[in-house]
Formats: structure tokens, C-alpha cells, sequence
């Protein structure tokens, strides 16, 4: 209808939107919709964001349906409507690029997805969810329901491991959350971020890691005498050779998968060119050792903690990205054993495993692997002694528990495994860090090297039940190690305070950190 120039609602329109009026904000939320004026938010009271660190408050609200989220706290700021609308596009870009440097530092889907919504809420954004997959993270805002949504996305194409840079990018995250940085100040802080140059030089990587793979060659061997030196020399050149030809093909632009296929075979190389002799020089433990310097450990643990918290798309994809890792290793191997066992190698598969037990040089081997570890993921200086300290703590338990008690190397792996991720958590919480650089290099002593050395040599021999079985074994003894890290840091978290101090939350704001509901199998 049209009166004096005035477009007026049809009788239909008008009962419709009487109606739409008519609903109580109980009954948008019961719908699981906002109402389009909006819904009153009384528990907002002035003062900080709370005092609880932003992965508690975020969890909670990642973990509960928009309709049903708590309100916490937030500076009162008078800001006119106009202005947020304003910078919509530029909160929700740096959302998208923060949560982009997280994934691709190896974070786990939900602490990323927890770092982009506190972002987004820091900045008066409340109605967004974050979403994040293994290639692709994208964030949608939708104001009310009468205006559209606003959706930005952003794919992740390159992972580099620096611990360094996700370390600066948790304290940016930090003083966002706590609404101590303006969107031009985080952007500023973001751009030196991207700038900051590695704190170790490529010369020093290339030789960590052959000191990482000269160092497990003591922690499997078990035994110190001239002929460990000369395995230790052997593993250190091999790994180092190793890590300059997969650098090398990297920059001719060919996959990740060959670079790990050309890596691997230096170590199996001088493995068997130290097996032909009597001197009985350890060729084997020379092998395992190159294999500790490749394990991808880090995306490992990434895929199953994305299991365990229910994102299972990413974790497939983190676990199918390991698969082929390790594959790449067991083809690099098995070329050079098969060449070797045909040319009638004497390699000795019980040389691998540690037949003389000797716990200081094991654990001050594991110490070296560890710190070689943590420099190669480019773990600050200052977080170094913690990084070996709970390494040793992991090593020791595992030591106790599988050659004094006899307890099974799975189970073993599992426990040691649960308290570093727990020690490794707790750390970073005292920190105000991410667990990553406290809990990655510490694990590295404790992957499953002997197990899958085993497997391959059986299978390059011919014993291919043999061969299944110690590969069964080895992806068993990475699971135990894995879970256990992920079990360490919820036991972490029960430890820790709720979301918010009960002094300055309402009652009903103290929301506990909920786990995803799942039906018994139908």
C-alpha cells in the first residue's frame, strides 16, 4: 500500500512482524535465534575481562551454543554503533591472520578457534564463530537477523615451525583480550611479528640436527666405549648430509614427502656401511638415531589432540599429512636396507635396543635430544632449561617404569607422556604461553625410533609378520604418546580456576568448561 508518498506494510506484513514482537527473548533463545533488536546483555559489569587466562574464558564459550553463551566481562566503553560497524571487515581480518599463524605453528583446531573468538569478542564482536580446518579458517559475524552476515575466510598454505613467533603471537592475543591493544596497534605488533627473523641461525639448525640424531644414538645404545663414539659420529654426519640434500630438493619446489624419502637415507646408508665388518660397530643404532632427527612428532600430536576434542576433520587430515611423513621415511630406509640386505649386510636388529642399561648417560642424552629438539623448532632461548627439565621428568618416569618396574614400554610411553604434557601445561599456564614449546622437544626421547627401525629391517629381510608386528607396535607406542600428552593437559585444566573470579562474575556466569555431548554410538 502506498498513502501521501508513504509505503505502509500490508495487513499481512504488519500481523507477521506484531507477531515477531511479540516473542520473548526466552523464546528466541529456545528457537536458537537472536531476536533483530537484539538481546539485553544485565551481567556485563564494568571492569576487566575477567581473571581467568583468555584459553579458559574462550574454551567456555567455544563449547556452548550461541544462544546459551555467558556474558563476561568487558571494559565499559561508550562506542557508538557506527564505528564497530566500521571496522567489522578489519576485526575479522585480524582475526583470520592471527588464527592463521597459529595453525600453521602447529596449534591445535580448538586454541585457535578459542584465539580468533577471543579476538573477536575483545573487539565488541560478539555473535561470530570461528571455524578451522586443517587448509582453511574462516569467521562469520551476524549482528541480528535483519542484517546480513559478514563472513571472512583465509587458507593456510605453508607450516613453518617457529616457536619463537607463536610465543609473540600468545602475548598479542593476551593484550587483545584484555583490551590493552587498539586494531592499528595489533596490526603494528602483527607486522613485526611476520618480520621478526629466526632467533638460530640455518648453520646451528643443520648441526642440532645431527647432534638430535648423534644424541639418540646413546639413548638406544645404552653404552659408552670407543666404538659409541664412532656411532655417534657416524649418525651426526649422516643426519646433517641428510638435512642439507632435503633442503636442497625443497628448493627445487618438490612435496615435503620426498624431502623426508631423500632425508632418511644418509642414516640407512652409513648404518650399513659400518654392518660391513666384525667389529660389530652398531650400523643399526646408527639408523634408529637418523630416524629420531625425522619422526614428525609435532603434527602427530596435533592430529590426535584435534581427535580427542572432536575436530575430527583436521585431525584426518593432520593424520593422513603424518602418514605421509612416515612413509616417506620408511621408503627412504627400505630402499638402502633392501640394497644392503641383499649385498649380505650383518645388520644386528638387538643392537637398536638398549641391551646395558645406563640411566645418567641415557638421560643426559636425553637432555641433548631434547634441547637439539627445541632449537630446531625454533623454541626461544629463555624457554630452553624448562624444555629439558620436563624432558628429564618424562625420561626418568619412563626409565623407572620400563626398566625397574618392567612395565610395558606402551604403557610406559603413555604415563611419562601424561606428565610432561601435564608439567608442559601447567608451565605455560604459569607463563601465560602456549604448552607447544614445553611439551614437543620434551616428547622427543620418548618416540617409538627402535620399534619402526625394527619393522623395516624385518620387512627388507623378508619376515613380513615380523615386520607388521613391530610397526603395529611403533604406531601403538606414538598413540600412547600422543594421548598421554593430551591427557596431561586436561588434567592440567582441572587444576586450574573456572572461567572468572566468583567475586565480579554473576553466579549463573561461572559456566564450567563443557566437553562436546555424544551419543552411544547411534
Amino acid at each position: 500500500m502506498q498513502t501521501d508518498g508513504l509505503l505502509t506494510p500490508a495487513p499481512a506484513e504488519q500481523a507477521r512482524s506484531l507477531a515477531e514482537d511479540t516473542l520473548t527473548p526466552d523464546d528466541w533463545r529456545a528457537a536458537g535465534y537472536t531476536p533483530a533488536t537484539g538481546l539485553a546483555v544485565p551481567h556485563l559489569q564494568p571492569g576487566g575481562p575477567g581473571s581467568a587466562p583468555w584459553p579458559d574464558r574462550m574454551r567456555t564459550l567455544l563449547r556452548t551454543p550461541m544462544a546459551e553463551r555467558p556474558a563476561f566481562e568487558r571494559t565499559a566503553r561508550e562506542l557508538h554503533p557506527s564505528a564497530v560497524g566500521r571496522n567489522i571487515p578489519r576485526i575479522l581480518d585480524l582475526t583470520l591472520r592471527i588464527g592463521e599463524l597459529l595453525l600453521a605453528s602447529g596449534e591445535a583446531a580448538e586454541d585457535v578457534e578459542a584465539a580468533m573468538l577471543g579476538i573477536a569478542h575483545a573487539y565488541r564482536l560478539d555473535h561470530c564463530e570461528p571455524q578451522v580446518t586443517f587448509t582453511l579458517i574462516s569467521v562469520s559475524h551476524q549482528p541480528s537477523l535483519t542484517e546480513a552476515p559478514v563472513t571472512a575466510d583465509r587458507v593456510v598454505r605453508r607450516r613453518t615451525s617457529d616457536y619463537t613467533r607463536l610465543a609473540a603471537v600468545y602475548r598479542l592475543v593476551a593484550d587483545i583480550t584484555a583490551e590493552q591493544v587498539s586494531i592499528n596497534d595489533a596490526y603494528r605488533r602483527l607486522a613485526r611479528i611476520r618480520r621478526n627473523r629466526h632467533p638460530y641461525p640455518v648453520w646451528l639448525l643443520a648441526l642440532a640436527t645431527g647432534l638430535l640424531a648423534g644424541a639418540a644414538t646413546f639413548l638406544v645404545g645404552g653404552q659408552l666405549d670407543g666404538k659409541a663414539w664412532l656411532v655417534f659420529g657416524s649418525a651426526f654426519v649422516a643426519s646433517v648430509l641428510g638435512d642439507r640434500l632435503a633442503s636442497l630438493i625443497a628448493h627445487r619446489g618438490l612435496p615435503e614427502f620426498y624431502q623426508f624419502v631423500v632425508g632418511a637415507m644418509p642414516a640407512a646408508a652409513f648404518g650399513i656401511a659400518l654392518s660391513f665388518n666384525d667389529w660389530h660397530l652398531r650400523g643399526s643404532v646408527v639408523i634408529t638415531g637418523g630416524l629420531f632427527a625425522l619422526l614428525p612428532g609435532r603434527a602427530m600430536v596435533a592430529a590426535v589432540q584435534d581427535g580427542l576434542t572432536g575436530f575430527y576433520i583436521t585431525a584426518a587430515a593432520r593424520l593422513l599429512e603424518v602418514v605421509y611423513l612416515v612413509a616417506g621415511i620408511v621408503i627412504g630406509v627400505m630402499l638402502v636396507l633392501y640394497v644392503g640386505v641383499n649385498f649380505n649386510a650383518r645388520l644386528r636388529p638387538d643392537e637398536s635396543l638398549i641391551g646395558s642399561v645406563d640411566p645418567p648417560l641415557q638421560l643426559a642424552a636425553a637432555m641433548v635430544l631434547t634441547a637439539a629438539f627445541a632449537m630446531l623448532l625454533q623454541t626461544d632461548r629463555r624457554t630452553l632449561p624448562l624444555v629439558v627439565l620436563n624432558s628429564c621428568i618424562g625420561w626418568s618416569t619412563y626409565g623407572v617404569l620400563a626398566y625397574n618396574a618392567g612395565i610395558s614400554p606402551i604403557v610406559s610411553t603413555g604415563i611419562a607422556a601424561g606428565l610432561v604434557g601435564l608439567f608442559g601445561q601447567l608451565t605455560a599456564r604459569y607463563r601465560y604461553a602456549s604448552a607447544l614449546p614445553y611439551v614437543t622437544a620434551a616428547i622427543g626421547p620418548l618416540m617409538p625410533g627402535s620399534a619402526l627401525y625394527l619393522g623395516m629391517l624385518s620387512l627388507a629381510q623378508g619376515h613380513a609378520s615380523a615386520g607388521l608386528v613391530s610397526i603395529t607396535r611403533a604406531a601403538a607406542i606414538a598413540m600412547a604418546l600422543a594421548i598421554g600428552v593430551n591427557l596431561g593437559g586436561e588434567v592440567a585444566r582441572l587444576f586450574m580456576k573456572a572461567p572468572g573470579a566468583a567475586d565480579r562474575l554473576a553466579p549463573q556466569l561461572l559456566v564450567p568448561r563443557r566437553a562436546a555431548k555424544r551419543t552411544r554410538g547411534f
